[in-house]
Parts: C-alpha cells; sequence; structure tokens
C-alpha cells in the first residue's frame, strides 16, 4: 500500500505539470482582461478562445494563439500612443518649467521697468523741476520703447536711445539753456529734434547709454526667445510620428506575449534599449544641440543677472542722462549759436513770474557771471540726485527665480540622450523575475546586440530598420541653431560696443573708461595689449572731473581731457589728440567764464 502511494504521488505531479501547460489559456480570459483594461479595443476583436490565424504579420506562432490580425492593428494604434505619453510624462514637468519660466522673467522685466521708470523720473523732479512734467513723457516712450525691443516688437536699442534724446532736446534747451523764455511754436520744437544729432548737445553719452544698454537687454530679448523656442522643440517632440517599423517593434515587444496568455511577462530590458534606440533614433540626434541649447541659456542668465546686467543698466539710464543734460548746460553758448543758424531765433515772450531753475548757462555772449551758479552748484546736483533707489523698492525675484531654474533645468542636459533609458528603466523593468520576454520566447537574459543612441548607430540594430531622418527632428534642431547663432552674433556685436567704449578716451583716462570685471571680458585700448582692466573712480567721479573741469583737467602731450568720445563702430582711437574738436569749444567757453568772472572780481 505504501509503495503504491509513493508511485501515486509522481503520476498526480506529472499529470497536473501536463495540464497546466496545455491549459493554462484555454479561453484567453486574461488576454480579454488585458485588452479591456489597456482601453486596446473592443472585446469583440479577442477570440474566447486560442486558434490559428494565418494573417498575422508581427506575432506570427505556429501553436495555437490568442492574437488576430485585426488585434494586431489594434496593438500597433496603442503601441505608439503609449510611447508618445511615456515621452510626454517625462517632458512635462520640463516643459511646464520653461514655460512658468518665462512668464516669471517677463513679469520681473517689468518691475524693473516701473522701477527705473520712477528712478528716472525721480531724477528729473531732483535735479529738474521746471522741465520734470513735460520730461516724463519722453521717459515714458523711452522705457515702453525699451519694453517693446526686448518683446522683439521694436527697433534696435540705439534708435531708442536717440529718439529719446532727440525728444529731450527741445526740453533742455527751451528749459534750460533758455530759461526765460515762454512756451517756443512746435515747428521750432520740431527743427531742434530734427537738428539734435547735428548739435551733438549731449556729446557721446547717447551713444554710451546705448552700449551700456545693449548686451543685457539683447541678453533678455534672447533669453525669452530661447524659452519660447525651448517650448516649440518640446512640443515637437511630444508629436514625433513613428515608422511602421517602429511601430511593429513596440508591438511585437509589448504584446506578442499576450498572444501566448503571458500578459504579466515584461520585455528584457536591453531588448527594450534595442526598440527604444531604434524609434527614438532621431530624437537621439537632438542631444548635441539640446546641451548647447542648455549652455546658452546659462551664457544669457549669467549677463542677465552679471554685475553689468538688465537691473544694473536699466538703473544707469537716470545718472547718465544727467550727465547729458550738465554736458549740454556747460556747451551752452555754442549749442545756442548753432541752433540760431540752423533754426534761427524763436518768437520770445518773458514769463512774468519768476523761475525756479537749475544751474543756467549763458546764451549769448554778453551775460555776466552771476548769471551763472557756481561749479559748486553743479556737484551738489550730483550728490543731490536719488542714484539708487531704497532697497525695499529693488526687485528680488529675477536673480532668485533664474538661479533655481538654472539650477532645475542642468539636469536635463542629457535629456533627449537618456530618452530610451528612461523608458525602459520605468514601467518596462522586471520585477522580482529572472525571466523576461526577448520577442519571441521567455529567456533568462537577452543575448543580441545592444547598439547606441543616435542614428548612426542603429545600422547595426537587431529589432528595428531606421531608414532615415526625420524631417520633424530636422526642424526642431534648425530652431536650436537658430538660438545658438542669434546668441552668439549678437554677443559678439555687443563685445564690439563694449570695446569701443572702453577704448574712446584719451589720455590715462581711457585706460580706466570702461567698467570692465572677469564676467565682461572686455579689454583695454590704452595699451595696444589685451588685458582686463580695473575702475580706479566710481562713474560719477571720472565724468565729473571730464566734464565739470575741463579747463583744469589733466593734460597729456598737450591735449587737453575733454568728454570722451564714442564710436560704435568698435575700433579704439589713439589717445594723443583724438578729442580736439570737443576739446576746443569747452576751453574756449570756460576760459572766458573764467577771465569775466576775474574781471568781475577785480
Amino acid at each position: 500500500m505504501e509503495g503504491s502511494f509513493k508511485c501515486a504521488v509522481p503520476l498526480v505531479l506529472f499529470c497536473g505539470w501536463f495540464s497546466g501547460v496545455h491549459l493554462k489559456s484555454p479561453s484567453c480570459h486574461e488576454v480579454r482582461t488585458a485588452f479591456q483594461l489597456r482601453h486596446i479595443g473592443p472585446l469583440v476583436l479577442v477570440p474566447d478562445t486560442p486558434g490559428r490565424d494565418e494573417d498575422l504579420q508581427i506575432c506570427m506562432h505556429n501553436e495555437p494563439t490568442c492574437c488576430t490580425k485585426k488585434m494586431e492593428e489594434r496593438y500597433q494604434v496603442v503601441v505608439r500612443r503609449e510611447l508618445l505619453q511615456s515621452i510626454q510624462f517625462l517632458s512635462f514637468e520640463l516643459k511646464y518649467r520653461i514655460e512658468k519660466n518665462g512668464g516669471a522673467f517677463q513679469d520681473a522685466f517689468k518691475t524693473l521697468i516701473h522701477v527705473a521708470t520712477n528712478h528716472t523720473n525721480s531724477m528729473f523732479k531732483t535735479g529738474y523741476r521746471t522741465m520734470a512734467n513735460e520730461a516724463s513723457e519722453a521717459v515714458k516712450g523711452l522705457f515702453t520703447d525699451i519694453s517693446l525691443y526686448v518683446l522683439d516688437l521694436g527697433a534696435s536699442i540705439e534708435d531708442v536711445v536717440l529718439s529719446f534724446f532727440d525728444s529731450l532736446f527741445p526740453l533742455v534747451y527751451n528749459r534750460l539753456i533758455h530759461p526765460g523764455l515762454s512756451e517756443v511754436s512746435v515747428d521750432y520744437s520740431e527743427c531742434l529734434r530734427l537738428t539734435r544729432q547735428d548739435v551733438n548737445p549731449f556729446g557721446a553719452y547717447p551713444m554710451k547709454m546705448a552700449a551700456e544698454l545693449s548686451r543685457p537687454l539683447q541678453a533678455m530679448k534672447t533669453l525669452l526667445q530661447a524659452l519660447s523656442i525651448g517650448n516649440e522643440v518640446i512640443n515637437m517632440t511630444e508629436n514625433v510620428v513613428f515608422t511602421r517599423e517602429c511601430s511593429r517593434a513596440l508591438v511585437k515587444m509589448e504584446y506578442c506575449s499576450h498572444c501566448h496568455g503571458l500578459t504579466l511577462i515584461k520585455p528584457c530590458v536591453a531588448y527594450c534599449l534595442n526598440v527604444m534606440r531604434g524609434c527614438l533614433a532621431n530624437l537621439a540626434d537632438i542631444d548635441p544641440h539640446w546641451r548647447h541649447y542648455i549652455s546658452n541659456l546659462d551664457e544669457l542668465t549669467s549677463v542677465i543677472l552679471g554685475s553689468r546686467g538688465v537691473e544694473q543698466a536699466l538703473l544707469r539710464v537716470a545718472p547718465l542722462v544727467n550727465e547729458a543734460i550738465l554736458y549740454a548746460q556747460l556747451n551752452g553758448l555754442e549749442i545756442s549759436t548753432t541752433v540760431s543758424k540752423v533754426c534761427g531765433q524763436p518768437q520770445e515772450r518773458p514769463i512774468a513770474t519768476e523761475i525756479v531753475s537749475t544751474v543756467r548757462t549763458p546764451a549769448t555772449a554778453s551775460f555776466k557771471p552771476q548769471d551763472v551758479s557756481p561749479f559748486a552748484n553743479l556737484t551738489q546736483k550730483r550728490s543731490s540726485l536719488p542714484l539708487k533707489e531704497a532697497k525695499t523698492d529693488r526687485p528680488r525675484t529675477m536673480k532668485q527665480n533664474s538661479r533655481d531654474f538654472m539650477n532645475y533645468i542642468r539636469r536635463y542636459r542629457t535629456f533627449y540622450a537618456s530618452l530610451a533609458e528612461q523608458i525602459c528603466e520605468g514601467d518596462l523593468l522586471p520585477q522580482d523575475s529572472s525571466t523576461c520576454w526577448s520577442g519571441k520566447n521567455v529567456v533568462e537574459s537577452y543575448t543580441n546586440r545592444v547598439v547606441g543612441n543616435g542614428l548612426k548607430e542603429q545600422a547595426n540594430n537587431p529589432e528595428v530598420k531606421v531608414r532615415g531622418s526625420d524631417p520633424m527632428v530636422k526642424q526642431a534642431i534648425d530652431k536650436l541653431l537658430y538660438i545658438s547663432k542669434m546668441h552668439h552674433s549678437k554677443a559678439t556685436k555687443a563685445a564690439q560696443w563694449s570695446l569701443s567704449e572702453a577704448g574712446s578716451g584719451e589720455g590715462e583716462d581711457a585706460e580706466s573708461s570702461g567698467e570692465c570685471d572677469d564676467e565682461d571680458g572686455c579689454t583695454g585700448s590704452g595699451s595696444g595689449a589685451p588685458g582686463r582692466q580695473k575702475n580706479t573712480n566710481t562713474p560719477e567721479d571720472r565724468w565729473a572731473k571730464d566734464k565739470i573741469f575741463p579747463a583744469v583737467a589733466p593734460t597729456l602731450k598737450g591735449t587737453k581731457v575733454t568728454a570722451p568720445s564714442f564710436s560704435p563702430s568698435g575700433t579704439a582711437r589713439s589717445k594723443p589728440g583724438a578729442a580736439s574738436s570737443h576739446c576746443s569749444l569747452l576751453s574756449i567757453t570756460m576760459v572766458t567764464i573764467l577771465g569775466l568772472m576775474c574781471h568781475w572780481l577785480l
């Protein structure tokens, strides 16, 4: 009896094993359940019991199967949908961050524009009360045009700045150079505006302002465009079209195991990499251009937030406008003479009430010394200006948001290179299993060669045939190349402006006239050899020395130091004698003023 029992146990186990193999999926129930849960299609497409379908083209099998040709067609639609969903899931946060920070940069820039506008208007109210209200319109126009430029909707920075000084000249001429005159005609004001560039009442300051604003604002403009194009590239990525070969390979990897009733087994990771790298070969070719795109974003934000960034450049508008006006006042005699030749004499109607004016410059040669305020008042005007706004008014969000954004986006530098790995290491990774699906059978490991990323690597791909480049991906690459080209071409132009500004001075001051730092990498033009220059004076002190006291300024090789000339061509001028034409007018004026003052005192 005991021997019979021992013989019966193996027989039962053998019969159970035999029946388990051949009756594992007698009704295709598990396949129908997976078909329904994954929303692949209507259940009527799935047979109740395994059978044979000679029309199968992907999941071909000699034994009975739970798949049909119509199921294969539905599987091809679903695998494309599921792969796109995986890509969208992986890129969702990246796209959200780029879009969110594009709006944050615009909001922060609007705040800076508002602060700089108030800062400039405060300068006029403090130093030039007689023209403050009228000047506010010109100031508003200046910063509106700057905003339009950054949004790529307006003229160049040089045109914007020159247009502002064109509008400012009639006010300065009528309110400061001729403060005793009534309102002049519209035609006369228009003549003043049109002749501003010929008269050059503000010296080199308009071009100096344009140079200081150019680099950071170009960087801001390019950054906003880059963020917008980055979103476009990701949207194109999320809507990539997969080839027929890719769809068939995906079905073979994902769903051919279902045909055998194996709905829970996962593809081998190495097998998955071959399939995904074949399907995403074109997207992987975006990788080097995407890396360069991230580097461009890094460089642009460094310029925007640097020591000569957007905030500093906008807040420098007020002191530069102030210096330009003082320059015009000190050269009032020459300006009046030139204007009278071009525009004639205005119809004057003396104002009955006393004008509370700032520093006066004589309009004719018959002035009296007491009509000119002492030079000390000019220096006092400088020190009384609100050159820096209160700390509580200064926006802090741009710098913090920019740093957080760049720290985040640097993690996505290899996004396109690692896309296949991220998908295969997600839901497809086998969990607690020593076997996996190889596309044909259940195996312990995948033995075929694993290829690399990119189109060139797919020639030896055993799972997917990749035929050529995708036009959509090529278009995405062209967009990224456009950003790189635009950034570097504008950076080169801005660097030429900076070098022109740094090399435009004369004498010893020419070597320290440009505010250079390690970030900007500008070079001095005084010695002819490249090198980084350090500031020894603050901008206000340096310009005060050159502008307010030209008659007593230091001399080099017999040439008086005067207002530094500026040329946007980017070529540094030689130091001796470069500003003789500017110097002669100022020297004659100041010698005349000092002589008359001495005569009056005696």
